[in-house]
């Protein structure tokens, strides 16, 4: 799994199936079916969650956070980067493993 340091624009998020997500005005709810333990998102971090099955790639999500909000790439980076690497680490996300490159899996 990429650890949070290692996001990048082509990191791709997958949602845990194990957690129920749960809109409450502008703000959300998840819960971790596992666990049992509920983790709050604002309006910012409910409309990242909606995304992720969407466009996955961080970079896509970080484009949208920009035109959605109208600000600038490094501070939709830096939301995003911190939310992201919050959820990994409580396990309500995962990264996607990257593909071996084309020409290395031709090789063998």
């Amino acid at each position: 799994m990429a650890q949070p340091s290692s996001l990048r624009a082509d990191t791709t998020i997958r949602l845990s199936p194990k957690v129920l997500f749960k809109i409450l005005d502008d703000e959300a709810v998840l819960l971790d079916l596992q666990s049992g333990q509920y983790f709050g998102l604002n309006e910012l971090g409910c409309r990242i969650w909606q995304l992720i099955p969407a466009h996955g790639r961080l970079g896509e999500i970080q484009d949208r956070l920009v035109e959605e909000y109208d600000v600038s790439t490094d501070q939709a980076w830096h939301d995003l980067e911190d939310l992201i690497a919050e959820l990994m680490r409580r396990g309500l996300v995962s990264a996607v493993p990257e593909p071996p490159p084309e020409n290395l899996a031709e090789s063998r």
